[in-house]
Parts: C-alpha cells; structure tokens; sequence
C-alpha cells in the first residue's frame, strides 16, 4: 500500500531531507480520491502530495487563459526540478491538457468549485491567496495558507449575506524561494497576469466587488499591481486588496494588547503565525523546535515586524538575517493568543468588506447622477 504524505504539512529540513526520487504530484483541480492518484502512477512505496489547484483551467470558474495556466504549473513543476526531485506528475481533469507532456496524469475530477459558487452578484467576491513556503524549523509550509484560509472562513460564516468566497490559493510569490528548502513561486508576473485574468473572468461573469487577502507577505506588492490593473480595464468594479491582515488600526491595536516580543518578534514564523497555527492545527507545530531569530539588520528607514517599517524597500537574501528561515520570536507563541488574534483579523476583513459596499454604492450612485446632469445639460 502507498505511503501516501502531503508536503505542505512538512518543515523545510523534512522536505530538504526527502529522496529526490520520491514521486511528487501536483494535482489540478480539488477532490482526486489518494488512491486513484496512487493507482494511476503504479502504486508507489511512497508518493506526496503538494497543495492542489483550485481554480483557472479551461471549463472552471472563474478560468484563465490557457498560456497563463500552462505557466503557472510549469513554474511549479519547474521548482520541483530546480530543488533535485526526478519525479514529479500534474494530475489534471479528465481532457484538459497543461502542455506539460509526459508529467501529465488524467483522473476523474470529483469536486466541480463552478457547481458550488454562488452567482449573487451583489456580494464582494473575497479572494484568498495563501503560500506554500518555508517557515522555520517549526512551522509547516502551509502556514500562510492555513492563517488565512481561517481568517476567509470566519468572514464567510460572519457575513455570508455580504460575501461569497473562492477556495484559498496556495500558491504565491516567493523571491528568495532558494534560500530554504520547500519553498515555492508562481513568479511575479505570471502571479499577477493569473489573478489579472481571474477578475476578468469574474467581471463578464457580472460581479463587481473584490477583495484580495493574502497570508504571505511577498504577495502584497504583486496583488497591489493586480488590482490597479484590474481598476484600469474595468472602470466600473471596486478591487482591493491590503496589506496582510492586523495591519489597520485596530487590527494592530490587538497585536499590541497580546504580544510578548519587541519590535522584531513579529515577522514570519513569529509569535503571531506560530500562535495562529497552534490553535487553528496545533499537530503541526514543533514547539520544540523554535529557535527565535530577531536580529534583523537595522537602520532607521529599513527594519523588519509585522507592520515593515521605514522608507525604504529592498529586498536583501533572508540568509542575511536568519539561520533558520525565521523572523521573530516563535517561542512567546500560545494558542489563547492565536484564538484572539484570528478573531481580530476576521473582525479587520469584515470592516473592510463593508467599505469596499460602502465604495462602490457610492461611486455607482456618483457615477450615475453625473450621466444624468450631463444628459440634463444637453
């Protein structure tokens, strides 16, 4: 029988420590049943399983162009290769090609997202883009998708008459991918032409409202690109996105009231994201692995917690940094904190969804009475 484990669940030093010969698949597409996947590659000893796909090929919603999809996933399968691993397989549905040849695998796709999206186009469509990264010794890759994928969960169940959710991307953008092992990227401008073209689909589909969230810090940048593309081709629509989530005032008053550490202990495997994940998956936290990494090399414009702070923006090798892959102080984690703290964000999301409505009634409302006195004036 297959031993059958998922990567995202692994530390960096258990992925850096993995066979390069251990059979890797990337599944497109949610819902494949393990032992068909299994059964299709000849029943292995041990295959894993990275995150899957949830949307963007041909016949899903929202969908992508082809060119960007089949960039997407050879940028995936590609980090795979450049990290040493010699068998790695994209299962995707039943007659869709991903130009990848013999990595392809065709299976039954069991869950159709189109089935279960729902069509009022008066709610924001909140969209949540995780990562799946290195965090530490202690941490699993999917960190920044767990957080996050909460956080989206919490808004829905919070306001479902407000909003209406796409599954959590697991994919994003890491541009010191190198540094530590397991991490992976899309790459920048494939990240941005992907979600570019995810709005587009959405906008014909008739929705008008979007919001981007993110629990990976090198998103930000390229989804602040997305949605200024977004508004520049679709003048009539409201996409925002912000930076991660506890970043407005609120939001970080709440970080205040709870953290133990000092400017520094708040970054990327930190006190925050270890005590998130203590309490949402706590089965996945080597406590007794935490090595806290808070120094940083400081100047007055360029210093690193949660909130990045100075003028400046660089981007310097982690290694300079961090032995570990961590930032911050992991140690001083609980999961009473992480409960506190998922709550706040989700309370943070929720007052923004009610702004992006408040933006966009009032800007539609703006917009049509301009058409009315012009017509007037005529």
């Amino acid at each position: 029988m297959t031993e059958i484990f998922h990567y995202e669940n692994l530390t960096w030093p258990e992925v850096a420590a993995l066979d390069r010969q251990t059979p890797l698949v990337l599944p497109v597409g949610l819902g494949y049943s393990d032992s068909a996947i299994a059964g299709s590659l000849g029943n292995p000893n041990k295959l894993g399983l990275l995150p899957a796909i949830p949307l963007g090929w041909e016949g899903s919603i929202p969908l992508v162009l082809n060119g960007t999809f089949h960039a997407l996933l050879s940028n995936l399968s590609g980090n795979l290769t450049e990290d040493g691993f010699t068998d790695i397989h994209v299962v995707l549905p039943e007659g869709i090609s991903s130009a990848l040849g013999q990595l392809e695998v065709h299976l039954p796709l069991e869950i159709d997202f189109a089935e279960n999206l729902s069509l009022d186009n008066g709610k924001v469509v909140l969209i949540p883009v995780g990562h799946t990264e290195q965090h530490a010794l202690h941490l699993p890759l999917s960190t920044d998708t767990i957080c996050i994928e909460a956080i989206a969960s919490g808004v829905v169940k919070s306001i479902p008459e407000k909003v209406t959710c796409l599954p959590v991307m697991p994919y994003g953008v890491s541009t010191h991918r190198k540094s530590f092992a397991g991490s992976m990227s899309v790459g920048g401008r494939t990240f941005e032409d992907f979600w570019v073209e995810v709005i587009d689909s959405l906008v014909e589909k008739g929705y008008d409202k979007f919001y981007f969230i993110t629990g990976h810090g090198g998103n930000v940048s390229f989804l602040t690109n997305v949605v200024k593309y977004a508004g520049e081709n679709h003048p009539t629509i409201f996409c925002a996105t912000s930076w991660l989530y506890l970043s407005g005032p609120k939001g970080s008053a709440a970080l205040e009231e709870k953290r133990q550490s000092k400017i520094g202990g708040l970054g990327h495997a930190c006190e925050l994201e270890t005590s998130l994940v203590l309490h949402l998956h706590p089965e996945l936290v080597h406590m007794d692995r935490v090595v806290d990494e808070t120094d940083f090399i400081t100047t007055p414009s360029y210093f690193q917690d949660w909130l990045e702070g100075g003028a400046l923006i660089a981007n310097p090798p982690w290694s300079d940094d961090t032995a570990t892959g961590a930032y911050g102080a992991g140690s001083l984690a609980t999961p009473e904190k992480g409960k506190y703290w998922l709550q706040a964000a989700v309370e943070e999301k929720m007052d923004h969804i009610d702004e992006i409505i408040e933006q966009q009634t009032r800007r539609t409302a703006k917009r049509i009475q301009l058409v009315r006195q012009s017509k007037l004036a005529k």
